[in-house]
């Protein structure tokens, strides 16, 4: 029997050149491209291939019928929304994740995130470069106060293995630790309070989102919910850039409802340049990279390599439909 034909339409962000592609290359005849997201692209890269490994590329059912050897979707994800579940399932071709490749990756940058925001590393750290520490009488200087996280509330929505992992790290600083679940009756670790949203809200010192993006959680982070919170905490969402209205994060940070946001994600990837959070000084943001280590990327081919083997052997694994 031919080796089967692997397509990876968009590998760029998985692998830009600093891994190899070893494992994904000894079960078939494997092909990697940058980044083939449109539908023509797709059709064309991927007409032959009987299995797909795609991350932000949309596979519709418009696109499945132009792909007649296809008999298996990677997602190079644990997030699925860009894969026509229903079309795939009537098509019987199985659509396949990994999961929780990323979770200490993200858990990282989640405090990053947070010790420069309460530490005020990106001021000082500029102001120290621009001559002002220099200038001044005394061996130490500070222009803004900085708080400790000891004692403080870390609230987390969405308990799943990255919540679970952040609410360690916090439980580790002092933090109290609350927490909102949709399946509250799931439980929580015994450091971890649960709680209603509102009270979740209100709390929360530090509130990070880590819930998926769908119609009950879009824009969850809003004027209503904004407006219920210390007007001394920080939001940080590594999740999704939907999760958040960002100009009513926008509104929050200026006005002073919240004191700052932290933010790996935006609604819209790459943003424009004149995104309407940039160039405010209580909002950090980074790229879209909180999931991308090198530890979480060799996790990642390594599970992509284990869903191809198991549908090579007839023992699907981490199959969403």
């Amino acid at each position: 029997m031919a080796p089967p034909r692997i397509i990876f339409l968009d590998s760029y962000t998985t692998n830009p050149g600093d891994l190899a592609w070893t494992r994904l290359a000894n079960l078939g005849e494997f092909v990697h491209h940058k980044n083939i997201v449109n539908y023509p692209d797709i059709i064309s890269k991927a007409k032959d291939a009987e299995i797909v490994i795609l991350n932000k590329a949309i596979i519709t059912k418009q696109v499945l019928n132009e792909l007649p050897n296809l008999k298996l979707i990677c997602v190079a994800a644990t997030g699925y929304n860009s894969v026509d579940l229903e079309a795939c399932s009537k098509m019987n071709i199985p659509v396949c994740n990994v999961k929780a490749y990323s979770s200490p990756a993200v858990a990282q940058q989640v405090f990053s995130l947070i010790l420069a925001l309460r530490n005020k590393v990106q001021i000082y750290s500029s102001e120290v470069s621009q001559g002002v520490w220099s200038d001044q009488a005394f061996f130490s200087y500070q222009n803004e106060p900085w708080f400790e996280l000891k004692d403080k509330v870390m609230g987390i929505f969405g308990l799943g293995q990255i919540g679970e992992n952040v609410a360690r790290i916090a439980d580790a600083f002092g933090m109290k630790v609350i927490a909102y679940r949709k399946h509250p009756e799931k439980g929580s670790p015994k450091h971890v309070q649960l709680v209603g949203k509102e009270e979740l809200f209100s709390e929360s010192d530090v509130l990070s989102l880590h819930t998926p993006l769908n119609e009950e959680t879009k824009e969850l982070i809003n004027a209503r919910s904004l407006g219920l919170m210390k007007p001394s905490a920080l939001l940080i969402n590594t999740g999704r850039g939907g999760l958040v209205n960002e100009l009513d994060l926008k509104n929050a940070l200026l006005s002073g409802i919240i004191a700052g946001a932290g933010l790996d994600v935006l609604s819209q990837e790459p943003p424009s340049k004149d995104h309407i959070l940039f160039n405010l000084n209580n909002c950090l943001i980074s790229p879209h990279l909180a999931w991308g280590s090198v530890e979480s990327r060799m996790r990642l081919i390594e599970g992509l390599a284990k869903n191809i083997e198991g549908y090579l052997s007839g023992k699907l694994v981490n199959v969403l439909n």
